[in-house]
């Protein structure tokens, strides 16, 4: 005698019949039998590949090509509970309303850096190629940025204070907008690095350092040995010479755990929640795997570099993503992408992403 029986009529597999059954066989003991009534078919040559994959054993089910006409019975034994793995905790990345395109640009300083980090999007290191950008260059784009309406100005690589003219770099754009440098914290505590660091505009500057997570764990990992407590000494002096400082950290999902405990570390040392951007690692670069960046999903950030203008920051690594081969005129950068979008528009495109890198 079957433990329950449930008519499932001329439901397919498709159509909510396997989540029915699934229900029912839940209320049975393993070892015990649901017999399925069926008119459909389909059913038949169906039902074995789930029974199988969830771990119940068909024990009398007619087969499809002898079945002859319908109705039909199958029989369904309940198997042992699976133990499942623990699901991976999820991060809550930092989300954000998309910055209206032509009011954010991005400049890359340089692309060589004192860390190779394993989910780079640049893939800098010690030997990439440095790629400077000239301050005329700078220059001229932010002042073109703020005279069409630009309020946000930042300035990534590479780590920004290899470059040589840094402090001239970024005291020719913050006199037009105010301007991020993004930063590991681990170069400016001395010689000309630390001159340069002291003569930029506190007004007009913030420092954004990368800090991966609360212990030196999953930042050295990513990072290199003893980065974490280097970067945490070039937030402490940052902050002693009057710099708002922000902080980004980057989470593969598997490392969600540490996330929580960041935000106290942070606190103690006196920087605000809300000055803590907690983000996903990037398919671009050195990264074997992560959020995938295109121009269909991923809002535009625009972004210049010594060699070109690309769509997003994370992507200057990426062809795809390359909007022009000159950083220069902005006007005929963002002109381009604004056609881009205005074409995805009429196309229906939905659902772009705000990939946060600050």
């Amino acid at each position: 005698m079957p433990a329950v029986e449930f008519d499932g009529g001329n439901m397919d597999c498709g159509s909510g019949l396997l989540l029915a059954i699934t229900t029912r066989i839940r209320t049975i003991e393993p070892g015990q039998v649901m017999l399925l009534h069926t008119h459909e078919r389909s059913v038949l040559a169906d039902l074995p590949a789930w029974a199988r994959l969830a771990g119940h054993e068909l024990v009398d089910a007619p087969a499809p090509g002898d079945a002859g006409e319908g109705p039909w019975g199958l029989s369904i034994r309940r198997g042992l509970p699976r133990e499942r793995p623990a699901p991976e905790p999820e991060v809550e990345y930092s989300s954000g309303a998309p910055a209206r395109l032509g009011t954010r640009l991005w400049l890359y300083s340089n692309f060589h850096c004192n860390l190779a980090c394993d989910y780079c999007c640049a893939s800098s290191s010690p030997k990439a190629d440095a790629r400077l950008l000239p301050v005329d260059v700078a220059a001229a784009a932010a002042a073109e940025f703020a005279a069409q309406g630009g309020r946000e100005l930042l300035i990534t690589g590479g780590e920004p204070f290899l470059h040589p003219e840094l402090g001239e770099l970024v005291a020719a754009t913050a006199a037009h907008v105010p301007v991020t440098v993004l930063t590991n914290a681990m170069v400016f505590g001395r010689g000309r690095r630390r001159d340069a660091l002291e003569s930029m505009n506190r007004s007009a500057v913030t420092m954004q350092v990368s800090l991966d997570s609360a212990g030196s764990g999953l930042h050295d990992r990513q990072r290199g040995k003893g980065t974490h407590a280097k970067a945490l000494a070039g937030i402490e002096l940052a902050r002693g010479l009057g710099f708002r400082v922000r902080v980004a950290a980057t989470y593969p999902p598997a490392d969600a755990a540490d996330a929580g405990d960041l935000v106290a570390v942070l606190r103690g040392v006196g920087i605000a929640e809300d000055d803590l951007l907690i983000r996903p690692v990037a398919h671009e670069g050195n990264a074997a795997d992560g959020v995938a960046i295109d121009i269909d999903h991923v809002e535009p950030e625009p972004t210049l570099t010594a060699d070109g203008a690309w769509w997003h920051p994370v992507g200057v690594t990426n062809p795809q993503l390359k909007v022009a081969d000159s950083p220069l005129p902005l006007q005929h950068v963002l002109d381009v992408m604004r056609d881009v979008v205005g074409v995805q528009a009429a196309a229906g495109a939905q659902g772009r992403t705000v990939f946060r890198c600050t």
